[in-house]
């Protein structure tokens, strides 16, 4: 060990002992973290007693003894650290850790850009972690406002800059939808916290190496794939060697815009965007799909998903685990998964959470060819009166309180019934179905006539759009 280095370590010593007679009696525990640059800090310790946790803020003596180590570690070859780690015991045994910032800093140790750049101006770096050199220099060049994402596209065509097609690599969007969905589905079931999700019009991935991506679904069969490879050489080579950023939305329609891309378009670190239009794949200057593969969940074939679903389900899945588990990516592909293939999968003893499984798949819309369960008759009934209600229709000669209702295949017919000898030409009739809607009709229109369109509107909603590449 140098001479300088080891009086950077007896420093950190001496503040150890210095910070440690300034904690409270019968402690056996301490904990100190302090994170600083030239001109802002943090500081915070915590000692460990057997009746809890006591904070204490350092001395000014304590921090200005930190500020001075900090000061000589510029010296030694790994330059100034960005946070600094004291764990001391009773017993006086001390350990050190110092944080140049390979991990992201907790959010509430994490100053603003300003302070990193006014310390990188003090104490000039080779090489900075790219989420750190993002942090710091991005200048919101990857952001794309609607207005900006318009502008762009406009330019664009005057330019004649056009987006790449980009076949063979990335699964046609209606089957990766379907492959993302199948599996949040089965690592819902399983109860990680880990595996991709699917919010409404959403897909969402983070890797455990911290890569993730977003998978868009925008109406007009459009959707937007993006997201960020942690260590992408491209990033690194524009924030560190002064390169180029990619221009990751040459070509790209106007609808790529923020609302529709992963959030690190915000921070810098987005590395790919790929958008699908007219059943095609297009990107910019995005890398090819292999290099974004640590980003995106395992949806490149439906064996792939078959396997992870296996896997989820035992360490050494069965030939008949292996055979439900394709079953159930091949019913997600086509949209008509029901609850008892997920069962058929993961089992339906309580272990498993399956109705959270359907309600991802749900989410996705893959389960619009399951019928509906039967309104009751009182709910379809009720479902009219407050209709009516809301309205503020007339309903002289039109008793609520009277209102019946008769079954037909998918719904209701609500009506109050014509008094006995009475007739009415144009009385309000409405029909209500399964699934809750409600539409109003008179007696002008012979009911097996607006039943017929009713069923119809019925079916299109629950008919699953089957994607073909034919």
């Amino acid at each position: 060990m140098s001479e300088s280095a080891e009086q950077v370590r007896e420093m950190a010593h001496r503040i150890a002992r210095q910070l440690a007679a300034e904690g409270p009696s019968g402690w056996h525990d301490m904990e100190a973290v302090f994170a600083m640059t030239v001109s802002v800090d943090f500081t915070r310790a915590v000692f460990l007693k057997d009746e809890g946790p006591t904070p204490v803020q350092p001395s000014e003596s304590v921090v200005a003894l930190v500020r001075e180590h900090r000061e000589q570690t510029a010296r030694l070859s790994d330059g100034p650290w960005w946070r600094m780690l004291l764990f001391m015991a009773e017993s006086g045994e001390i350990e050190i850790e110092y944080d140049y910032g390979d991990e992201p800093f907790p959010d509430d140790q994490l100053f603003v850009p300003e302070a990193y750049q006014a310390d990188l101006d003090e104490y000039p770096r080779d090489w900075l972690p790219v989420w750190l050199a993002a942090y710091v220099s991005h200048g919101d060049r990857q952001k794309r406002s609607p207005r900006q994402a318009a502008e762009a596209a406009r330019a664009d065509r005057t330019a004649k800059v056009w987006s790449e097609l980009t076949d063979n690599e990335f699964p046609a969007f209606p089957l990766m939808w379907a492959r993302w969905a199948t599996m949040a589905a089965a690592f819902v079931a399983v109860g990680s916290e880990w595996g991709p999700r699917i919010l409404p019009g959403l897909g969402w991935f983070e890797g455990s190496s911290r890569s993730g991506s977003t998978l868009f679904a925008q109406p007009g069969d459009r959707a937007v794939l993006s997201g960020g490879v942690w260590d992408a050489p491209s990033l690194d080579a524009a924030y560190n060697d002064g390169a180029e950023l990619p221009c990751l939305f040459a070509g790209a329609p106007n609808w790529v815009a923020d609302p529709v891309l992963n959030p690190r378009a915000g921070t810098g670190l987005l590395s790919f965007c790929y958008w699908w239009e007219g059943d095609r794949w297009y990107r910019g200057e995005s890398p090819p799909s292999e290099d974004c593969a640590q980003a995106v969940p395992g949806v490149w074939t439906t064996e792939t998903v078959t396997g992870i679903v296996a896997k989820l389900v035992a360490e050494r899945p069965t030939e008949q685990q292996q055979r439900a588990a394709h079953m159930l990516v091949s019913v997600a592909e086509q949209g008509v998964v029901t609850r008892d293939a997920l069962a058929h999968v993961f089992g339906d003893d309580g272990r498993r959470d399956i109705d959270g499984a359907l309600y991802q798949f749900s989410l996705a819309g893959l389960t619009n060819a399951l019928p509906p369960q039967e309104l009751p008759k009182e709910e379809a009934i009720l479902r009219v009166r407050q209709y009516i209600e809301a309205q503020g229709m007339d309903t002289t000669g039109y008793p609520l309180s009277g209102l019946v209702a008769d079954r037909f295949s998918i719904g209701w017919m609500v009506y109050a019934p014509v008094p006995r000898g009475e007739m009415a030409i144009g009385r309000a009739i409405f029909y209500v179905d399964d699934d809750g809607v409600l539409e109003q009709s008179s007696s002008s229109i012979a009911p097996t006539r607006f039943i017929a369109g009713f069923e119809e509107r019925f079916r299109k909603r629950h008919t699953p759009a089957i994607w073909s590449p034919d």
